[in-house]
């Protein structure tokens, strides 16, 4: 009789399942199901923030995907319909309209050149990129592999054109009604805050001079500084039975810009225009 212990390790012998293979099955299986769940938290948190709910949630992922985060195939080497850029396109023009409704009826004594004026400075990129930061949407632009600094500035500079997408997307989402929900509860205090000069201020301050009787405005380098490939420079400009008013920028006429805007808003100027 045999006295040595028999090997019944189960797990060797031939024909007998790995004991790992099911667990881990299981676990990819749990992981697409994590996965989906994180991905429609992520959906419903953007849509939260944006305030619009999508019944197509493609449209919402088309609008923050990249170029760059898109691969070609061999039937069509150039994907970008599949990017922002189309949406971009159509949020641009829907955009421009609901603006130039909301400035008609907010501004009912503004002649055309005057409503013109507004429209361009609402709608132009940097308005939009504003929008874009306030509602928080950088970080959820898709990009390719571009590389951290790279990705930052990619980033930044297409923000504007996200939030024109975004309002593509709603725009073919829910119709023109919600699109113009969307930029009205997002432009409406942007467009009353408005106070920028609608006109070059070096022309508003001369314009000014000419009609009190005044010499034409003389503006005066006071100094310059900083290295050559970035200097800075301050200008003064006078007008008669005035106080000179200065200011400061990267060249000349932006400094004069500057000082003709500082003796506008100390002096009153177009301060009963719309």
């Amino acid at each position: 009789m045999n006295d040595e212990t028999p090997d019944i390790r189960p797990a060797t012998r031939p024909g007998d399942a790995s004991p790992q293979a099911e667990p881990v099955g299981e676990g990819k299986a749990v992981k697409r199901k994590r996965s989906k769940v994180s991905a429609k938290a992520a959906t419903a948190a953007l849509e939260a923030r944006i305030g619009y709910k999508f019944a197509d949630p493609t449209l919402l992922a088309t609008a923050f995907t990249h170029v760059s985060a898109l691969k070609p195939t061999r039937k069509r080497g150039d994907k970008r319909g599949d990017s922002y850029q189309r949406l971009e396109f159509l949020g641009d023009r829907v955009l421009g309209l609901v603006v130039s409704d909301m400035l008609y009826r907010a501004f009912p004594n503004a002649d055309e050149g005057e409503l013109s004026k507004r429209l361009a400075d609402l709608v132009r990129k940097e308005s939009c990129a504003d929008v874009a930061k306030l509602l928080g949407l950088a970080d959820d632009i898709k990009l390719g592999a571009v590389g951290a600094g790279a990705s930052a500035r990619l980033r930044k500079s297409v923000l504007g054109d996200i939030c024109e997408a975004v309002i593509g997307a709603i725009f073919l989402d829910g119709g023109y009604a919600a699109a113009a929900e969307f930029v009205t509860g997002n432009w409406t205090e942007r467009m009353h805050k408005h106070r920028r000069p609608l006109r070059d201020p070096k022309t508003m301050l001369q314009e000014w001079a000419q009609a009190k009787g005044l010499p034409t405005p003389v503006y005066r380098e006071i100094e310059r500084t900083g290295p050559h490939h970035d200097p800075q420079f301050r200008v003064a400009v006078d007008l008669p039975g005035f106080a000179p008013a200065e200011g400061i920028g990267g060249s000349k006429r932006a400094a004069e810009k500057v000082a003709a805007s500082v003796m506008i808003e100390r002096e009153g100027v177009g301060g009963n225009d719309r």
